[in-house]
């Protein structure tokens, strides 16, 4: 580590106890800035690579993480920004090469002509500044979006994020923004068991084929159609192969453009690509990167074609963004791209994140309650359900499994989806198949002692110790005839 002594003396003295910081937020911080485990919230004070630890040492295993990209405090994100810090820091109306190249690295992962970057703070100013790109090419107001979606917390995206404006107390829609349902052909409104011999893609796109050509015969067409690669509030969703490819083609014969938002995905977390929407073989018009890029430091980019770029500056008005592309941001950026290249941490996705997939599904066979297990990369969500057949949520089982991870087996996992019934998986980029297993070993055992004790509603205390006898769950499921007995008994709703 570059810092090992004066990290060592900031966590030693640490000044106020776990009690006395909750007294102090609750005072100042508004009372809408929410907490993980609320009930009993973790007082984080030091991460490393794919681990954080609290005021008291423990270490806890982070598999939601995903802004701590290529690990918490990596030494060469540290150094380099570091150093830049100590240089020199300020607003991009500067020259400066940490800028240029930071920009030049960018733009050359991504397809032509993806290759004119805005470079900004958030992923929301990213969604804020592509909304406004996409406006001024097309000259055009409306808007589509997916249900559940969620793309920041600025006014103009927060119009565009169900996942936010659907909920009690949130703001109206605005009539310019188009919803349509979100391709989950597990639990949405086009479930795949009720569409078996039906082109899923087809099912999804046709509720946007159909908005464009209303929007067209009402002499307004589409602005923008806008949505995560794959979305993540929502579920951990993976759409059918093709969806986008016939969603770019509506909207594009609309008049709109097509924006991927890539503030959860980007990066090589899938493995297999670097960006989230090359699964689906399709080109954006615009892409907005952000939490990933900095390791934690606040920077994002818009990234566009020279024509929607040609067109922002043909308004005459310049713009400005104080500390979006400072030259600390962009070394941190850099160095953040470099590290996934030189340690080969997209591979390590594929391969672990393969891993990690087929061993979750092993468990179908197991327990019923896993309904569906989805995902790509380092990217994994587990719907889980009361009964396979109905596919109804199993949302209070969800929120048992988190916090017994949490409290019996220092994992960090999260849920969501409009049910909150998905555990996610989103841990940092240099998560190890060790890390899977210690998961996967912890799930299971939560998982057993569920099956065992679960009665409708009633559920173990999240923290007692599981209970053992000769005829417990885990010993059951130990011995390999009644693995097997039971595959057969559930392969038929696996």
């Amino acid at each position: 580590m570059p810092f090992p002594r004066e990290q060592l003396e900031s966590v030693v003295n640490e000044k106020l106890c776990k009690t006395e910081t909750i007294k102090l937020r609750n005072k100042y911080i508004g009372q809408a800035c929410q907490l993980f485990y609320r009930s009993d919230p973790l007082k984080i004070v030091r991460g490393q690579g794919q681990y954080m630890y609290d005021e008291q040492g423990t270490r806890y295993l982070d598999c939601i993480n995903n802004v701590a990209h290529v690990g918490h405090c990596h030494p060469k994100v540290v150094t380099a920004g570091s150093l830049q810090m100590a240089t020199i820091s300020t607003n991009n109306r500067f020259l400066h090469d940490e800028l240029v190249q930071c920009a030049k690295t960018l733009t050359s992962k991504l397809p032509s002509p993806l290759s004119v970057c805005f470079f900004v703070n958030s992923g929301s100013e990213a969604n804020d500044l592509a909304l406004r790109l996409a406006r001024n090419y097309t000259k055009r107001q409306d808007v589509i979006t997916l249900d559940h979606a969620y793309h920041g917390h600025l006014t103009s995206v927060m119009e565009i994020s169900p996942y936010k404006f659907n909920q009690p107390g949130g703001d109206p829609k605005p009539d310019y923004v188009h919803v349509a349902p979100c391709p989950d052909v597990y639990g949405g409104l086009y479930k795949d068991k009720d569409y078996q011999c039906s082109d899923m893609a087809e099912v999804y796109s046709t509720p946007i084929r159909d908005l464009c050509e209303r929007l067209k015969l009402q002499s307004k067409g589409v602005a923008a159609f806008i949505a995560e690669s794959l979305q993540s509030c929502g579920g951990q969703i993976i759409p059918p192969n093709g969806y986008f490819k016939k969603v770019f083609e509506a909207v594009r014969s609309a008049g709109g453009v097509c924006i991927m938002d890539e503030v959860q995905v980007g990066f090589g977390r899938v493995g297999s690509h670097y960006w989230g929407f090359q699964l689906q073989d399709v080109v954006p018009d615009i892409v907005t990167v952000a939490k990933p890029m900095g390791n934690g430091h606040p920077v994002g980019a818009v990234v566009t074609t020279p024509e929607i770029a040609n067109a922002f500056y043909n308004t005459g008005v310049s713009y400005f963004n104080t500390y979006g592309g400072n030259p600390v941001s962009c070394a941190i950026a850099n160095a953040v791209m470099r590290v996934i290249d030189e340690e080969c941490l997209q591979e390590n996705a594929r391969l672990v994140g393969d891993y990690l997939l087929k061993q979750c599904r092993e468990l179908k066979y197991e327990f019923d309650i896993l309904g569906d297990v989805r995902g790509v990369g380092l990217f994994i969500g587990i719907e889980l359900v009361k009964q396979r057949d109905s596919r109804e949520p199993a949302t209070k089982f969800a929120h048992w499994v988190v916090n017994r991870m949490k409290e019996m087996h220092k994992i960090l996992v999260s849920s969501d989806g409009p049910n909150d019934n998905v555990i996610k998986l989103k841990p940092p980029m240099c998560f190890s198949q060790e890390n899977a297993d210690e998961f996967l070993l912890a799930f299971r055992e939560c998982l057993s002692l569920l099956s065992k004790q679960r009665e409708g509603d009633t559920l173990p205390s999240s923290n007692a110790a599981a209970i053992t006898t000769t005829s417990s769950s885990m010993e059951l499921l130990s011995n390999k005839k009644q693995i097997f007995e039971r595959r057969d008994h559930l392969i038929k709703s696996v």
